[in-house]
């Protein structure tokens, strides 16, 4: 279909800043919002209370975390890069609130009190989506510079995690949308929406969506996937040197990235701002503002599946967690594209019975998921008897002392014969009276 962004461009600058004043007060309202809503569904999940103390139910809490932050010392290293240290959450935040842009919350809509029309939408792009994608890639720079110039080794491997994760789950997100452009034969964010009139997306490519769900999980930075941060290993990840309002638009970042996840998703699966069934047999309900209120709860349910994994999935391994995009999520979207295209093919132009075309995409994917649960091979050397290789104690540069049992020709030969026994205090046979007989000769 050609779209039409006719209605876009020609708004006056004074409708131009209102949109973007509405937007950015929207955004960090919903992410206030978001992180309240986060506490009092994870204290429910964990049988906690969660805030409730400051304003009715607690729903001033992160407006006083806010504050609270604004008002912490800023702490920089004296070895960070003073000019990329501030640049780095700049970036971050800037990306987040940028791909915004093009998200359409509504239909065109006649302003009050004007005989101007306007769509509920900054902006809009031929290659919309696209637009998405790249400025959701250039957020990663801001992670990845603030791990390098924090001129921590903690802070440094955190930002290098976080941009194998986003590249790994952004060339899987990138290929799940391939089969919604074929279908909505456009890359328009307005366009697609108009494109499923008759029928979401969601059930006519689920597994598209199921493989974006996944990806924008991963390309978030959230439990289960959240392992930029993984605070067992990393202490805190890419940030672990920020404080005060640096580390809060990390923090800002993080959550709007969320709502903007949410929003793509909502907007290329189930429809954008049209009101779901059975509300849309109502006349009135995709017109006015009505359907930004049924975006925003299309949005909503998504930012509480984000939510409920973090409250019930475990943290994955890294190995388990890159496995999954590369050698999993990135097939599964090219297998998909070809049945995709090849369906669309016979639809439009005919010639090949569609039912012999389902049936063998059943047995393709009956067979895909009977390989999934078949184990790995175990490695044929695992178990084989090796030669035990000889403790080098300087090898890093600085003595390490040996386990017992190991030799070293490097070492005295008093240490390494007490290695080699285990030492008299590391003997199972020695009784409870071997040390004072020592100590009495």
């Amino acid at each position: 279909m050609n779209e039409d962004l006719s209605v876009f461009g020609v708004d006056p600058w004074w409708l131009i800043g209102i949109k973007t004043v509405v937007i950015f007060g929207l955004l960090v309202l919903t992410t206030l919002m978001t992180i309240w809503g986060e506490r009092k569904i994870l204290g429910r999940m964990q049988h906690r209370i969660g805030p409730k103390y400051h304003g009715p139910f607690g729903l001033l809490q992160s407006l006083a975390d806010g504050i609270k932050l604004a008002l912490k010392e800023d702490v920089v290293p004296s070895a960070a890069d003073k000019v990329l240290f501030f640049i780095a959450p700049v970036i971050t935040v800037t990306a987040a609130f940028a791909t915004f842009a093009v998200i359409p919350l509504g239909p065109v809509i006649d302003l009050p009190f004007t005989d101007r029309v306007t769509p509920l939408q900054l902006t809009d792009l031929s290659v919309g989506v696209l637009y998405i994608l790249a400025i959701a890639s250039v957020g990663v720079y801001g992670i990845v510079l603030a791990g390098w110039a924090s001129g921590s080794t903690y802070a440094l491997l955190g930002g290098l995690r976080s941009s194998a994760q986003v590249i790994s789950y952004e060339i899987a997100m990138g290929l799940s949308l391939v089969a919604v452009f074929i279908y909505a034969g456009t890359l328009s964010t307005s366009g697609i929406v108009a494109a499923q009139d008759d029928v979401w997306f969601i059930f006519i490519l689920a597994p598209s969506f199921v493989i974006f769900l996944v990806s924008m999980v991963g390309d978030t930075n959230r439990a289960p996937f959240d392992l930029a941060e993984a605070e067992g290993e990393l202490v805190g990840g890419f940030h672990t040197e920020y404080s005060s309002l640096k580390f809060a638009l990390f923090f800002l970042g993080e959550y709007i990235n969320m709502v903007t996840m949410s929003a793509l998703a909502t907007t290329l699966f189930l429809g954008g701002w049209a009101a779901p069934w059975p509300l849309s047999m109502w006349e009135g309900a995709n017109s006015g503002l009505w359907p930004m209120l049924w975006f925003l709860g299309k949005v909503v349910g998504f930012l509480f599946f984000f939510i409920w994994l973090r409250g019930t999935l475990p943290r994955m391994r890294y190995d388990q967690f890159m496995k999954l995009g590369w050698k999993v999520l990135i097939p599964l979207s090219l297998a998909w594209i070809v049945a995709v295209s090849a369906v669309r093919v016979v639809r439009l132009q005919g010639g090949i019975d569609l039912r012999w075309i389902i049936i063998a995409g059943v047995v393709i994917a009956l067979a895909v998921l009977a390989l999934a649960f078949i184990p790995e091979g175990a490695d044929p050397q695992e178990g084989a008897e090796t030669e035990p290789v000889p403790f080098d104690a300087f090898a890093g540069g600085y003595p390490v002392p040996p386990m017992p049992g190991q030799q070293s020709p490097d070492l005295p030969p008093m240490v390494a014969a007490a290695a080699a026994t285990g030492g008299p205090n590391d003997r199972q046979d020695a009784g409870p009276d071997a040390g004072q007989g020592a100590h009495r000769a």
